[in-house]
């Protein structure tokens, strides 16, 4: 048996009304709000958070291969999922992939993963996160989402069986973005929803109906990803799915569209909610399409995820101006001052300490410590320090409020944390404002884009309220 093991799902806490956005043009409100990347997180810190919820602790994961999809990777040439495996904490003996420049790229892993159990691999994880940009004063600022979400696949413990999987592809230029070009292009009016999405999507599933030998009063839920929920009802009516029973909630209203995220997210959604035996459809569509069929197995029944999308759907923060979602998304152009300094040498040298999060402990008086030095900070023991993994949860020990430190989120909070099972790590705070923050307050650590010094993007763990 082989299917998903395991799911995760990252939302930012910030979201932004769409009212807010028509009101700033002039425009009319499509109506509800979409998630929002804070200023200190992009595609792949929202994959890596979605990742790390898979895993109830920060244990070294063992896996096969590591494969991450988006339309909007940080780099265009430097692999993402080499950095998702590191934080991951995989070892070096681990394939990975990155998938891009398709809608299509999260569901594109999904079946590679698939494919790759059927090819002797044991344990495959991908994930997915998007940050696309809409033009400012135009409709599609106010559609699209930000979103993380990650999918474990294995041969046991399956809570979901995958039965069987069809893909479609034709050259469509529907939504596309040059190198050139900053925001995304389509065709004005329904040329993409008539005769590229709503075909694409029913061949995909009316192509899966046929190879599994099911028909669609059969499926329990059906998760479609939809650029909005009304494209979804002609694919519905076309492959013979009743709307209102039996098609999941695009969570459009509360996130918007969330991009290569949405199909592995909506899967993470109904999974969460799923029951043993129910049969799940999972379609998705860019120059084409793909859908799957699970079956839910008695394993669910005692599953649980890290993090509940639902939980964290509902653990929010309102953006109350476009001028702060501006400066969030460097919309306003500003001359840099910040000196922030690295090299590849240095990330070389601390990947250990920076990204999976290694510090010491002294063999002597025990004590915890990051990060790692060669002379205990405590006792001055010679002898060298143990390596230690640390803990991603723990309590506000001190901190300072800085209003000189240059950030598009000002005031910028300092921390000393005390992590869970030993040890102190000084941090940023994020997601969190000022005026909330107390001592001792319980905290959790979350992977996020700290500047970019050298011409790249450095990474590290800042803290924020813990869920």
């Amino acid at each position: 048996m082989a299917g998903v093991t395991g799911f995760g799902s990252y939302i930012p806490r910030y979201r932004l009304p769409r009212e807010v956005i028509a009101k700033e043009w002039g425009q009319s409100s499509m109506g509800g709000e979409k998630a929002v990347a804070n200023h200190d997180e992009d595609s792949l810190t929202l994959a890596i958070n979605a990742a790390t919820n898979c895993f109830a602790d920060t244990s070294p994961v063992r896996l096969d291969a590591v494969f991450f999809a988006s339309t909007t990777s940080p780099y265009r040439e430097k692999q993402a999922a080499a950095t998702v495996a590191a934080v991951l904490d995989t070892g070096p003996r681990v394939r990975t992939a990155d998938f891009t420049d398709s809608l299509r790229a999260g569901t594109s892993a999904l079946r590679a993963g698939l494919d790759g159990l059927s090819a002797g691999a044991k344990t495959v994880m991908l994930c997915a996160g998007d940050c696309r940009m809409g033009e400012p004063d135009s409709p599609a600022e106010q559609n699209y989402g930000d979103a993380g979400a990650a999918v474990l696949l294995g041969n046991t413990g399956v809570i979901a069986e995958a039965l069987g999987a069809f893909s479609v592809s034709e050259d469509f230029h529907g939504t596309w973005r040059t190198e050139e070009q900053d925001y995304l292009h389509s065709f004005p009016g329904a040329f993409e929803t008539k005769f590229g999405y709503a075909r694409f999507v029913t061949a995909a599933i009316r192509g899966v109906l046929k190879e599994t030998d099911l028909n669609a009063p059969q499926i329990s839920t059906a998760v479609i990803a939809a650029p909005n929920p009304r494209a979804l009802v002609g694919v519905a009516k076309a492959v013979g799915l009743d709307p209102k029973k039996q098609i999941g909630d695009t969570l459009w209203a509360l996130l918007g569209d969330t991009g290569t995220t949405q199909p592995l997210l909506l899967l993470a959604a109904a999974l969460e909610r799923a029951q043993p035996g129910e049969i799940i459809l999972l379609a998705s569509y860019g120059d084409g399409g793909d859908a799957f069929v699970f079956k839910v197995t008695d394993a669910i029944a005692t599953y649980r995820t890290a993090r509940s999308i639902y939980s964290q759907i509902e653990t929010k923060r309102p953006l109350a101006s476009y001028g702060k979602y501006a400066r969030f998304r460097k919309l306003i152009r500003k001359d840099a001052t910040a000196m922030d300094v690295s090299t590849p040498v240095v990330l070389f040298r601390d990947q250990k300490a920076v990204l999976p999060l290694y510090g010491g402990k002294c063999p002597r008086c025990r004590i915890v410590q990051f990060p790692k030095h060669r002379i205990c900070v405590e006792c001055g023991d010679r002898e060298g320090l143990e390596e230690v993994k640390l803990s991603r949860r723990g309590s506000l020990f001190t901190f300072t409020n800085d209003f000189l430190f240059e950030s598009p989120d000002q005031p910028v909070t300092h921390a000393v944390v005390e992590l869970d099972g030993g040890g102190r790590i000084y941090v940023q705070m994020t997601d969190c404002p000022a005026e909330q923050v107390e001592i001792d307050m319980p905290l959790e650590l979350t992977f996020r884009k700290y500047h970019e010094g050298f011409g790249m993007n450095n990474y590290f763990w800042k803290a924020r309220p813990a869920a």
